[in-house]
């Protein structure tokens, strides 16, 4: 009997964090966006309606906030800031001259729906960046730089969504990766791992195991993950065995 088959794990892996990024639909994130998108710009028309009369009736700055929730730039700016959105108010205006944030205009100013900004404060809190993904991944995982991360981007590994111009990916699944770069090997960290410890292991004996689910290990982007407790189970049997030898 080949002697992988003297050692069994008994841990077994229920992980809710994993089983919640594994089931990330990033479609229907899509045609949940295309919906917010149809009623925003839907908003943003009837919007426009009001300002053009209330440009005839010259209401003020004042009045177009407080009754109609438009908000001039520098309001609209102060008003992300106070949701939480810290952006400088140069990278704003740009935003706004690119159209990446609807407005209208009432005579020659432009004016932003309060329902826009809603929406942005409301993006921000379920969406990262590309950049600030990877800096709150790196956290995690140091080893990754960001070329690196963009390639799985990419490749899908990483789930993203296109909000206009904009890549975002959920927070959710920064917070799984995160989790899962905490307190699981990759197959090469394992293998590491098993090393240090004096248990003599080539890869792709290893791999074997995994394959013929010897090994419990999670499957993430088409990556296996081992559960740190998995593999200290698996390095206490292997020295057990080998002293007994």
């Amino acid at each position: 009997m080949p002697r992988g088959k003297k050692i069994v794990i008994e841990k077994e892996i229920n992980d809710e964090v994993v089983d919640q990024y594994r089931s990330i639909d990033v479609d229907d994130i899509r045609k949940r966006r295309d919906s917010v998108e149809k009623s925003l710009s839907s908003s943003v028309a009837g919007v426009f309606k009001v300002a053009q009369q209330l440009y005839k009736e010259k209401s003020s700055e004042d009045d177009l906030e407080a009754r109609h929730s438009l908000y001039s730039v520098r309001g609209a700016y102060d008003y992300l800031k106070g949701g939480g959105i810290y952006i400088s108010f140069r990278a704003f205006g740009g935003r706004i001259e690119r159209g990446t944030v609807p407005y209208v205009k009432v005579g020659r100013k432009r004016f932003i729906p309060k329902a826009v900004l809603d929406d942005i404060v409301n993006t921000k809190g379920e969406f990262y960046t590309v950049r600030e993904a990877f800096a709150d991944y790196k956290k995690a995982n140091t080893n990754i730089n960001f070329r690196a991360f963009i390639g799985r981007i990419e490749k899908g590994s990483i789930p993203s969504v296109k909000f206009g111009t904009r890549r975002l990916v959920p927070k959710e699944a920064v917070e799984a990766l995160t989790h899962i770069s905490e307190d699981y090997y990759s197959v090469s960290e394992a293998v590491k791992e098993l090393h240090k410890d004096g248990v003599r292991i080539k890869r792709n004996a290893f791999e074997r195991r995994l394959d013929r689910g010897r090994i419990p290990h999670v499957k993430v982007s088409g990556r296996r993950f081992i559960h740190q407790e998995v593999l200290q189970e698996l390095t206490d049997k292997e020295i057990a065995l080998k002293e007994k030898a």
